[in-house]
């Protein structure tokens, strides 16, 4: 049958083309976006662009990688950029980011009600969908700065990579809702007890509520409502420009996944997910893939040979050796397979691949040979046609 090789993701171009301001890398948990996206950002800046680098893993892997000794909610510089361009990078603090959205939106007094909430501490520090949410916030708070031309954002390692997209909806339409606006009624009525709610409907809700929250949790919440009550509306509505601003040209999505069939399934679902919601997706880059140079000599030979000098009591480094590149050759041949699944499924998106490496990246040149091997375009990702 005639073989067709899938479309060739070229990074460069992404990087170089001035008119891509966002790449958004997406995928699984532990598939390497973090990698992926310092591995970008160095290239892009080596290239000449103005980086910044935001991710939301909580190793601390980038920051090793690339020379700082810690990375927090403030874009920090990278030194020992070989390039015309710049580098920084930034962890996203969720907490600390939800504190400046409430310090820019309500004044002082009103803020620090807020701030020592209970209800809002424990809200902003480990609510569903926060971390998400907070994400979004900042990308869109990098974004108005303008004071870099591309943003590469390394999403949550989430249970599921379309937490990225749905999260930040969640928690709007939950600060922005009828249940919160539910409890911000006796505050409106004029100071009346928070647990008659206007009268005796809401009395027998509120009596409902008391009973699975807890009068003291209700209190709290009620208290951290009726402050926040200056701010309503944005939350959503931030949230909405951010979504619009990645469906925008000049927005460009990676999906990252290792050559294992759940990795390529969740790759393959968020594929159509961008799809549905029409954002820019720019290709899949397959990290880990495991290669090997002795093609010809396949994985059933090599185990024969294996099997016959080990039946002899002869050679048991060769036979080692052998049952070695053999099992080696059945991996790969796996690994293909996996991604010709996904290439029958989505023939027209571009795909590069990125070997696997001998040991982890903890430095700029391990950094840099990734972004080198992005670069290169995929070898082999083919599917019979």
């Amino acid at each position: 049958m005639r073989v067709k090789a899938a479309p060739v993701l070229d990074s460069d171009a992404i990087v170089d083309d001035p008119r891509t301001r966002i790449i958004v890398c997406c995928g699984a948990g532990g598939v390497g976006k973090t990698t992926t996206a310092a591995a970008l950002g160095l290239r892009a800046a080596e290239r000449g662009r103005t980086v910044v680098v935001l991710t939301v893993d909580p190793a601390r892997r980038l920051a090793q990688s690339m020379g700082l000794t810690q990375l927090d909610n403030v874009p920090r510089r990278v030194e020992g950029v070989e390039g015309p361009g710049e580098l920084h990078a930034m962890m996203l603090d969720m907490k600390r980011t939800f504190d400046e959205i409430i310090e820019a939106h309500a004044d002082p007094e009103r803020a620090q009600q807020i701030l020592t909430n209970p209800f809002y501490q424990s809200l902003s520090s480990s609510f569903s969908g926060t971390q998400e949410y907070m994400a979004m916030e900042k990308l869109g708070q990098l974004r108005r700065s303008d004071e870099w031309d591309l943003i590469i954002v390394d999403t949550p390692p989430s249970r599921s990579a379309l937490d990225f997209l749905d999260a930040p909806e969640r928690l709007g339409r939950f600060l922005d809702g009828r249940f919160i606006r539910l409890l911000t009624a006796p505050a409106k009525a004029g100071g009346r007890s928070a647990f008659k709610l206007l009268n005796a409907g809401f009395g027998i809700v509120a009596g409902a509520m008391t009973k699975v929250l807890g009068a003291h949790v209700l209190k709290d919440i009620q208290t951290f409502v009726s402050a926040l009550d200056a701010v309503f509306g944005g939350f959503r509505q931030r949230a909405d420009q951010t979504y619009r601003l990645l469906q925008a040209p000049g927005t460009a999505f990676l999906v990252v996944a290792a050559p294992e069939r759940d990795a390529m399934r969740e790759a393959s679902y968020f594929v159509e997910r961008l799809a549905e919601e029409r954002m820019p997706l720019a290709g899949l880059v397959v990290n880990r893939v495991h290669r090997t140079t002795a093609t010809t000599l396949s994985a059933a030979r090599s185990a024969a040979a294996a099997e016959e000098l080990e039946a002899r009591g002869e050679h048991e480094l060769t036979a080692a050796v052998l049952r070695l590149h053999s099992g080696r050759m059945q991996l790969a041949a796996r690994e293909s397979r996996e991604q010709e699944h996904f290439i029958s499924a989505h023939p027209t998106v571009p795909v590069t691949q990125v070997p696997a490496m001998p040991e982890d990246v903890h430095d700029l040149d391990g950094l840099r040979q990734i972004g080198e091997l992005l670069a290169q375009g995929p070898r082999g990702a083919r599917v019979a046609g």
